[in-house]
């Protein structure tokens, strides 16, 4: 009996690269999240509010695909910073609508600048054109992974 051909594979795996490289990244972000009150998924939560522009508590839950009842919990976490405001929708009373305040905008802005930083120190080995060859390639390999997922873009962050 011979040996199974080996078609198109790669020569290097690059998962346990990835993995090595999304921990140093998630550690380093934690820590300069921290002093800013902040957790991660504060930061993702607060992120959706800006982009989208304000959403309500049952499609911010979908979209960070979460139960409501930990959405709940980290509106509250929010609120109670005054980061965002919930007020109940003027077309469905039983809803609520969720909108980032002017000091969740700025504690945004000041966590997006902390958090470049960390890139820059976890990416300094790459130039700008080798950085943006990476997110080029990362981009392309989550939207191939979503074509198999439904919905999948709709909820996955852009970077």
């Amino acid at each position: 009996m011979g040996s199974l051909p080996v078609v198109n594979q790669p020569v290097h795996r690059c998962g346990a690269l990835l993995e090595h490289l999304a921990r140093r990244l998630r550690l380093r972000s934690e820590s300069v999240l921290a002093p800013l009150g902040l957790r991660p998924r504060h930061l993702v939560a607060l992120t959706v509010l800006r982009d989208r522009g304000g959403s309500t508590q049952q499609a911010l839950a979908s979209t960070l695909e979460m139960d409501g009842t930990n959405v709940v919990g980290l509106l509250n976490d929010l609120e109670a910073e005054k980061l965002i405001e919930r007020r109940r929708s003027p077309e469905d009373r039983r809803r609520h609508v969720v909108e980032l305040t002017e000091a969740g905008a700025k504690r945004l802005a000041k966590a997006e600048f902390a958090l470049a930083a960390v890139e820059d120190e976890v990416l300094g080995a790459l130039d700008h054109d080798q950085r943006e060859t990476l997110y080029g390639l990362l981009r392309k390999a989550v939207t191939g992974a979503c074509a198999e997922v439904p919905a999948c873009e709709e909820t996955t962050p852009s970077c």
